[in-house]
């Protein structure tokens, strides 16, 4: 019987247009699962696995920010670190509209459009980092500095102390 092509997601196509490696782990999921459970079904650590979160400032611009799944964004230092006066959520309602992606699947990579990315600083104290793939059940394992290039990331402290 043939192999099944592996369906990739937007995420996977632009890590390939830039040669970036990456590895894919799958999971049973049919609907939002936070990541903290996620990475207990899976063994994974809490340090270097990241949900991605989506704001948007003052100015009416959207961020991302990606962050350990265990932490909390700390708005101040959030809003610092992307010259923002104040930052919100944007509504669960709203992700797909602005990111092309749902929640839970929402990944810093191939957004609808490029917004500005921030990436805790911990993920560099990995050697790879574990962020959703783009759809439930798809998680991507890469280097940090990988995922910084593929969505023009930085690196800042954003986590509450």
């Amino acid at each position: 019987m043939a192999k099944e092509k592996e369906v990739k997601t937007n995420a996977m196509r632009i890590l390939d247009k830039l040669k970036i490696e990456y590895s894919v782990n799958h999971y049973e999921c049919d609907e939002f699962i936070d990541g903290v459970h996620i990475a207990d079904m899976l063994g994974q650590s809490y340090d270097s696995s990241f949900k991605t979160l989506v704001l948007v400032g003052k100015s009416k611009s959207y961020y991302v920010f990606a962050l350990p799944i265990d932490k909390e964004l700390d708005m101040k230092k959030a809003a610092r670190a992307v010259g923002e006066k104040s930052l919100e959520m944007v509504h669960v309602k709203d992700i797909n509209a602005v990111t092309g992606y749902i929640r839970g699947g929402c990944t810093p990579i191939g957004m609808k459009k490029q917004y500005r990315t921030v990436i805790h600083s911990s993920a560099q104290d990995f050697g790879r980092i574990i962020v959703s793939g783009g759809k439930l059940g798809t998680q991507l394992e890469l280097a940090p500095n990988d995922l910084a290039a593929a969505c023009s990331g930085e690196f800042a402290d954003i986590i509450m102390d």
